[in-house]
């Protein structure tokens, strides 16, 4: 038996296309709405935030969306990137399942943010752009676009969730060292984040205000467009070049998932090492199961109501339809900055209700647990974010042990958790709270849900 560990691509093998999970499902998703009129937007509605390719692939019906040659010349600096046999975490959890991990932690920022902010900045580079507006939880996304602000010489401002903001300082500075200029919100630079400051002067921000801000700036200024690092379905396109890889490499590996794994906050991650495999299911290949794991304190698809919503609390986005817990909540500060959203990407809400994607919510000390656990088998310090999806696969893998049953688990490690060491220094010193979201909050967001027949 083959003691691999690693299963490495060559540059010549990194996929030259994206999927679009859109093609194979067997109900289309429903349309985004305009909140005014309550009908189906159109390109026009999104021109003065996208790039009008960008507009294209959002509403694209294609199974496969060529990725530009810029995009994969800038791509080849990490990808294909590499495919881990966990063998070690195998042997401490003495499970017969075979667990392998997407490591998406090798990009320049550190996580799997890059796949689409590289090629975001190309179309609006493209397209004449020369500042974008963004937010950030984590900082991931944000430190992303700040990087690949500076390939293509385009501005980025990021607003950055203001408990994030304070807990990631390093977060910031490399933002900063990228040329980004990232402030904390909500800030008083935006109607938006002035109104949440009034209602609460030490407001801890979230990704819903975030996006409010953002915006509200690209809204303001020709020159300005806005980018957003999950939820949309270009986004989740951008990100499938991470499962195309991994079934690449698990054909050398000579094995196919039984399960996959990813993390849930907007979707973007899950989707990315997910889609390729429901897709190829739905086309006839090996069923699959798809485990969305999200934090209990911002339990989007587990507790959420699947319903037409804002993207962001002051309103100024289109309806989606998603599992959402009402535009206005806000979550507590518990350290996946990340996976504090209020809605989960409409492709992978759909995708759910469709039966193609389970969920479980998981509180933070556990997955804590779980990461540290995988860090000293395999090395590497997880992200607080992918310490779900980490949490997930061992929890996949005791199963098999329980049941003395052998499968194949594949997670993706969305990223490093190396500005993250606060957050294990609290764990370590026994400061880290399992914390719950406020019902009574969660019940008045949901009594504001858009006035919408499904």
């Amino acid at each position: 038996m083959s003691e691999t560990v690693k299963y490495l691509l060559d540059e010549n093998r990194m996929p030259t296309f994206w999927y679009n999970l859109v093609a194979d499902l067997p109900k289309p998703p429903p349309p985004v709405l305009h909140p005014g009129t309550l009908q189906p937007i159109g390109p026009d509605d999104l021109a003065p935030l996208f790039p009008m390719s960008l507009i294209q692939q959002e509403v694209a019906t294609e199974r496969e969306i060529a990725i530009p040659e810029p995009v994969r010349a800038i791509y080849r600096q990490w990808r294909p990137s590499p495919l881990y046999r966990a063998r070690r975490l195998e042997k401490v959890l003495d499970t017969p399942a075979r667990i392998y991990y997407k490591y998406e932690g090798v990009s320049p920022a550190g996580s799997h943010k890059p796949n689409t902010a590289v090629a975001q900045a190309f179309y609006n580079k493209e397209a004449g752009i020369r500042r974008i507006a963004t937010e950030t939880g984590a900082g991931q996304w944000g430190s992303s676009l700040a990087f690949a602000g500076a390939l293509f010489g385009i501005d980025v401002h990021v607003f950055m969730v203001r408990v994030s903001y304070q807990q990631k300082p390093y977060r910031r500075a490399l933002m900063e060292t990228y040329g980004a200029r990232c402030v904390a919100s909500p800030s008083e630079e935006t109607a938006s984040g002035r109104a949440a400051l009034a209602r609460h002067a030490d407001h801890p921000g979230s990704l819903g205000i975030a996006i409010s801000e953002a915006v509200e700036v690209a809204a303001q200024r020709p020159d300005t467009n806005y980018a957003l690092g999950s939820v949309l379905n270009h986004v989740l396109l951008h990100q499938t070049v991470t499962g195309l890889e991994a079934m690449a490499q698990l054909e050398l590996a000579d094995d196919y998932p039984d399960v996959v794994v990813g993390c849930a906050g907007g979707g973007s991650n899950l989707a990315g090492i997910a889609f390729p495999f429901i897709g190829a299911h739905l086309r006839g290949g090996p069923a699959v199961r798809t485990l969305a794991i999200e934090p209990a304190a911002c339990p989007t698809l587990t507790r959420g109501r699947y319903a037409y919503d804002f993207g962001d609390t002051a309103h100024l986005t289109p309806l989606v339809k998603m599992h959402t817990l009402g535009a206005t909540f806000t979550p507590p500060g518990f350290h996946a900055g990340g996976l504090r959203y209020h809605g989960m990407a409409p492709l992978v809400s759909h995708a759910k209700e469709l039966g193609l994607i389970e969920a479980r919510a998981y509180h933070q000390i556990g997955c804590f647990e779980a990461g540290v656990q995988f860090a000293r088998a395999e090395g590497i310090l997880p992200a607080p974010e992918s310490n779900h999806a980490v949490r997930g696969a061992i929890d996949e893998a005791l199963r098999c042990k329980a049941e003395g049953v052998s499968r194949a688990i594949l997670f993706n490690l969305s990223g490093h958790g190396h500005f993250d060491m606060q957050a294990y220094m609290d764990y370590f010193a026994g400061k880290l709270l399992d914390q719950n979201y406020d019902e009574a909050e969660l019940s008045m967001a949901l009594s504001g849900l858009p006035a919408v027949e499904a």
